[in-house]
Parts: C-alpha cells; sequence; structure tokens
C-alpha cells in the first residue's frame, strides 16, 4: 500500500489517495478467484475446469471488483495510520482504476478536529459543602413504606384518590368508538395522572359495580393528532376499588426490609448513605464547573457528525433504560406526545458539550502523556464485574478494551485539572422542594431517572432481607 497523497479539505476532511500494488493485489485476486473457479463452466470445458485465461477473460472484472472490496478497508486502515489522520464517521470511497496490476482509490473522510487548550491548570470553580437535612431521611423512610404497602379490596366506601381502581371502559368521540380506546381489567392508579387529564378525577366517587361515563377533552397536543383537542366519552365501570395500607413504621418494618434492627439502626445508615451521595454529587458538581472552564479555554471545530453519533448514542441509552422498565421509545411518545426529531434537538446542546469535554480532555491527556498501564485496566475490569456481578473474563471478553483505556485516559486527565486547580468554598442552600408534576408528564420522568438518581437511598447491601430497601429506594 503506498499512501500516494493526504489533502485537507473544508470542514475537518481529508482527502487521501492510495494505491495499491500489484504485488500485494494478486493474493487476493488469486482467493477469489479460486473461491469462484471451481463453480463455473465455460463453453468446452466440464465445470471447474477452464484454465484461468479463459475464466479470467469473461469474468475477470467481477473478480477484479470483489478483491479491490476485499482489500480497501486494510489500505484505506494503514493510509489513516500513516497520515496520522482519525476518522470520525465512515469514507466515501471512489475507486479511480483497478486491474489485475493493482488498483488505486481516494477516500474522503471526516476526521477528528485539532484541539487547542490553551489552559487547564491553575482553574477556580465553586465547590459546595455538602449537607443532608432529617426531612431527606423522613421521605427516604416514607418511601420504604410506600413500596412494602399492601393493597387491600375495598366493599364499604366508594373511590377516593391514590386508590387503585380495576375498570373497564370504552372511549367514542363524535359517537364512534376510536382505536386504542378500549380497555378491559385496567388497573388505575387514581392521581397517578396516567390517564387523560380529568378522567381519574370522575372515578371518584364511584363504587365497585357502578357503570357511569366519563366526559373529557383530548388535549391539543394528544399524539394522536385525530383525537387532538376533541371532546370524548368513556363508557367506565369500575370492577374492584383496592387502598393502599401502609406498614407500621417500628422495628418489625425495619428488620422486614433490612439488615438492622431498630429504626434508629436504619435511620442512622439512610443518614450516612445521603450524605455520601451528596458529597459526591458537590464533588461532580465542582468537577463540572473546572470542566466548563477548560472549554472556555479551548478552541475546536467541531464536526456536525460527531455531534449526531453523540445524539444517536444518547438515543440508544434513553431507550435501553426506557426497556427496562418495562416500555420503549414508542411508548414513551405516545404518553408525552414528543417525536424523534424533537428529543434528538433537545439532546443536540448535551451531546456538543459532551464531544467537546471529551475531546478537550483527550487533549490534555496527550499533552500530559497521560496513559492507561494494564493495572489500571485490570482494577477497571474488576470494579465493572464487582458492580456487574459479572465474572472478570466475561468482561474482558464484551468491554472494548481500547474504549477502556480512553475511559481511564480521560479520567486521568480530570484527577490532574482538579490537582492543579483552586476549589472556592460555598455553603449549602437548602434546596427548594420541586413542584409536583403533572400526570402526564410522570412516565416521561419514570424513563428519565436512572436508579442511581433516585431522591432516596436505602442501606447497603448486605443481606438478603435488606434487598428488599435496596430495591425500594432504586424503583423511586
Amino acid at each position: 500500500m503506498k499512501l500516494v497523497s493526504c489533502n485537507k479539505l473544508e470542514n475537518n476532511k481529508v482527502a487521501l489517495e492510495v494505491t495499491v500494488t500489484a504485488e500485494e493485489f494478486q493474493p487476493v485476486l488469486d482467493v477469489v478467484y479460486r473461491k469462484h473457479a471451481k463453480e463455473i463452466t465455460i463453453p468446452g470445458f466440464r465445470k471447474g475446469k477452464a484454465p484461468r485465461a479463459y475464466v479470467e477473460k469473461q469474468y475477470g472484472d467481477y473478480f477484479i471488483e470483489e478483491a479491490v472490496n476485499d482489500m480497501y478497508p486494510q489500505a484505506y486502515e494503514e493510509a489513516c495510520g500513516e497520515a496520522n489522520v482519525t476518522p470520525v464517521e465512515a469514507a466515501q470511497v471512489e475507486v479511480k482504476e483497478a486491474s489485475k496490476d493493482g488498483f488505486t482509490f481516494v477516500a474522503t473522510v471526516t476526521v477528528k478536529p485539532e484541539v487547542e487548550v490553551k489552559n487547564y491548570k491553575g482553574l477556580k470553580a465553586p465547590k459546595t459543602e455538602a449537607k443532608i437535612d432529617e426531612a431527606d431521611v423522613e421521605t427516604t423512610l416514607a418511601q420504604l413504606r410506600d413500596r412494602a404497602a399492601r393493597l387491600v379490596t375495598i366493599e364499604d366506601r366508594p373511590a377516593q384518590m391514590n386508590d387503585t381502581v380495576n375498570i373497564n371502559f370504552e372511549g367514542f368521540a363524535d359517537g364512534v368508538a376510536f382505536e386504542g380506546g378500549k380497555g378491559e381489567g385496567v388497573d388505575l392508579v387514581l392521581g397517578s395522572g396516567h390517564f387523560i387529564p380529568g378522567f381519574e378525577e370522575q372515578i371518584v366517587g364511584h363504587s365497585t359495580g357502578d357503570s357511569f361515563d366519563v366526559t373529557v377533552t383530548f388535549p391539543e397536543e394528544y399524539h394522536a393528532t385525530d383525537l387532538a383537542g376533541k371532546p370524548a366519552v368513556f363508557k367506565t365501570s369500575i370492577n374492584s376499588i383496592k387502598e393502599k395500607q401502609l406498614p407500621e413504621l417500628d422495628d418489625d418494618f425495619v428488620k422486614d426490609v433490612s439488615e438492622f434492627d431498630t429504626l434508629d439502626e436504619l435511620k442512622a445508615d439512610i443518614r450516612a448513605r445521603l450524605m455520601e451521595r451528596a458529597e459526591a454529587k458537590c464533588e461532580e458538581d465542582y468537577e463540572n464547573g473546572l470542566v466548563s472552564a477548560v472549554l472556555e479555554n479551548t478552541v475546536i471545530d467541531l464536526p456536525q457528525c460527531m455531534i449526531d453519533t453523540r445524539i444517536d448514542e444518547m438515543v440508544q441509552d434513553f431507550d435501553y433504560r426506557l426497556r427496562s422498565q418495562g416500555l420503549d421509545l414508542n411508548t414513551y411518545f405516545q404518553y408525552t406526545g414528543e417525536t424523534l426529531p424533537a428529543m434528538r434537538k433537545t439532546f443536540a446542546e448535551q451531546a456538543e458539550r459532551h464531544v467537546r469535554i471529551r475531546l478537550a480532555l483527550e487533549k490534555i491527556a496527550e499533552l500530559e502523556g497521560l496513559t492507561a498501564t494494564h493495572e489500571d485496566v485490570d482494577k477497571e475490569i474488576a470494579k465493572i464485574a464487582e458492580m456487574y456481578h459479572m465474572d472478570e473474563k466475561e468482561v474482558r471478553e464484551n468491554m472494548p478494551l481500547n474504549a477502556l483505556s480512553q475511559d481511564i485516559v480521560v479520567n486521568k486527565a480530570i484527577e490532574l485539572i482538579k490537582a492543579n486547580a483552586v476549589a472556592e468554598p460555598v455553603e449549602a442552600e437548602e434546596e427548594k422542594k420541586p413542584a409536583k408534576k403533572t400526570a402526564a408528564k410522570k412516565t416521561a420522568k419514570k424513563a428519565e431517572e436512572a436508579p442511581a438518581e433516585g431522591a432516596e437511598e436505602a442501606p447497603k447491601k448486605k443481606t438478603t432481607r435488606k434487598k428488599k430497601a435496596e430495591e425500594t429506594a432504586d424503583a423511586e
């Protein structure tokens, strides 16, 4: 392989002209010939027995084309290495000429941009002191109780908010039943906001066995455009009503959901874990402040394709988290009225920031000569194996080690920035409690929150019974 030229173009593109010689090309062409020759019939010869010259006279162009397709990826990769460029998307390849004596092609590709980091030492960023209050502990306990609650069938009163009702319903718009408007044996928590605004409120006051009409108007932004803004009537009946009975907050409850024997012990452990998480959050915010300062001192002409690739990854990750909760993107879009293009647009700013940060940190690592040692990789693999309850060999087989090594290097760059930075202490302010989200948004919120981002924390996992508390915390 010979790199004839490497020409820089606009928008972080380069054009690589590459020539593959006859000496390099002939072995590949021979393989292609042997693969097909035995199946070819030439008049006057038995199948697969015609001399090569006769076969190539009729099929030689096809053999050359296949051999070029087999060989150019390796030649392209070698050319990128020789030109010291890193592609960030698939190349557009044009074969200029090809014969049994070799071939020449031009690969036009967007490459990793040049990065200039003007300053990354002596930076300043605010660092908040970690604090928690007792209300956070009580909130966690309340959530643990809620998860441990039993649903008890109610016969002696009508439905009220927070009850779970089992209902049948069928919706009509302009007197005609519409698609997706019918359900039987559907459990609905009144006040959850999972149904159209106004629907759940009209269940309240009705008893088991009642049949009645629920009149609503679809939201203007409803995902089904033929129903958006239209009035509808749902013929509804109640099959059962259940209320949530919370367990007593006593030592017996503590023993059931944790490894501890007393309420005081459980509270102390929750308090410690909340503080641990608060400290981690303060450290994360401090790091983000330093990274923002690095970006202010960084110049990058960022290719759009790198942003698009990151958006793709974010959408895939979001879909994965949805599926882990029994949902999917289509269901999410149905609940929220959002679309894929709108979601991609929402992710765009965050995606661009992520790519810029990554490139800046990689440049700092390069300038400082930071590398990932075998010991670094082994430690990270052990950590991942423990986190996901996997065998270390399994982690090695399923995780790209190059990507893992690069992550380690990037983290070293962050630690270097912190080691040379100045933290400006800030006293923690009491966080305002977020306003209650509208019912229509709750499904979206559930999908958006990863378990580690939940508001509550349970004691550390040590025993089987303790796992209940941890699952409760993660589920919220």
